[in-house]
């Protein structure tokens, strides 16, 4: 049988059907580029590297940390080669071309598609994701070494060490994480200066947490204000709190709990005015290493059958998947002790946005494979699907964007 060679129609090029499969079925194409009309970052012009293909670029640089700009690049284009009807190697942008490319896309629509896509995607049959009838997330924050440049530190700071200062500037950054799947949603970032509490109301602010969800975050977080924010986002709270807040035992319930109140302010607690109600679940852990004398916690679900102290009390152990969550951000898909590398704030945070994205992609192929197979996503190996789809990126099919 006869082949015919394939080849580009007329006045295509290559960058028009550039592709990253598995990524682009996450971020489809006609929403990255409703995103950067959006926000005004669409290519005046043709150029061999448009905005809609730097924007999978900049998730692709988060699923190859370890490899040059220009090796990201070509990674990406190799799936297309078939296409050029010859043997002539691909004309790879240089490590100039790329830095402008990705000037002219900012962080702006990085952004945009952040906010718009990751977010909880655990359903119905979504093995523990659930407790009872509450979907589970958690609260935290982490930090993240950036690249050592000038214009960096200046903009997000580094911390003190105790010789001088640390190696290298620093991003923080706080995020909500679903426990069933280690989607990690609503991330807001800010100088390393900038507190987590901080940004934990940006991240409450901004929508993160809504009714249906029960959500668990550590002593460091708690703080009338705080709890009164998130209350008014709908969602259930149990919070660790320090022993030494003052929470008076008002009526012990048959569970083991009790209720009491909180106060703004010790005058508001003297002229017992503007309190909010919460229960009060106390526990040790005997026979555990290293345990705590007790443990204490606060909820806002104040019925003790719809949501028993000892359940709640294991279920608070759940607030370690987001530990879990950023060690697959920070060290199987980073890398560990890599930095970012990007050399100014505006790119530092284009690339984060791309790393949240690309954990996001990953995640989301896990959440599917574990649904097919009918098992708990934590059954699978994160790491090994970083692998998979770091072989598979650059032979996947590639097509044009008007193709079905």
């Amino acid at each position: 049988m006869s082949r015919t060679k394939a080849c580009l129609p007329e006045g295509s090029r290559i960058s028009d059907y550039l592709s990253v499969g598995l990524i682009a079925k996450i971020y489809p194409l006609a929403r990255v580029r409703a995103a950067l009309a959006a926000t005004g970052r669409e290519s005046e012009r043709q150029r061999e590297l448009p905005a809609h293909v730097m924007v999978y670029y900049s998730i692709a640089l988060a699923l190859y940390m370890q490899s040059s700009y220009r090796e990201v690049l070509r990674c990406l284009l190799e799936g297309v080669q078939w296409l050029s009807g010859s043997d002539a190697p691909l004309l790879v942008a240089g490590n100039s071309g790329i830095s402008q490319a990705r000037t002219r896309l900012g962080v702006a629509p990085m952004r945009h598609l952040h906010d718009e896509f990751v977010g909880p995607i655990a359903v119905a049959g979504t093995r523990g994701a659930w407790w009872r009838t509450w979907r589970v997330v958690s609260l935290d924050g982490s930090t993240l070494d950036i690249a050592d440049e000038q214009a960096n530190v200046e903009r997000f700071g580094r911390p003190g060490a105790s010789r001088g200062q640390s190696a290298y500037p620093k991003l923080r950054f706080v995020s909500v994480v679903e426990s069933g799947t280690h989607v990690l949603f609503g991330t807001q970032a800010a100088s390393y200066a900038t507190g987590e509490n901080t940004l934990a109301q940006d991240v409450l602010g901004a929508g993160a947490l809504r009714s249906g969800m029960l959500c668990l975050a550590d002593r460091g977080f708690f703080g009338f204000l705080m709890w009164q924010r998130a209350l008014a986002t709908g969602a259930a709270l149990l919070w660790r709190v320090k022993q030494n807040l003052r929470l008076p035992c008002e009526r012990r319930l048959p569970d083991g709990s009790y209720r009491s109140r909180i106060y703004a302010t010790d005058t508001d607690r003297r002229h017992q005015r503007d309190a909010i109600v919460v229960r009060v679940i106390e526990y040790t852990l005997d026979g555990v290493a290293g345990a705590e004398p007790i443990y204490r916690l606060i909820t806002s679900l104040l019925d003790h059958e719809a949501a028993p102290a000892g359940e709640l009390a294991a279920l608070y152990q759940q607030r370690w998947e987001i530990e879990t969550a950023f060690d697959e951000l920070k060290t199987h898909l980073r890398g560990a002790r890599i930095v970012l590398r990007s050399k100014t704030p505006e790119l530092v945070l284009q690339e984060f946005y791309g790393l949240l994205m690309a954990h996001f992609a990953v995640r989301s192929l896990m959440h599917e494979a574990a649904l097919k197979a009918d098992i708990d996503s934590d059954q699978l190996s994160f790491l090994h699907a970083v692998r998979v789809i770091r072989r598979k990126m650059p032979i996947l099919l590639a097509i044009p964007p008007s193709a079905a």
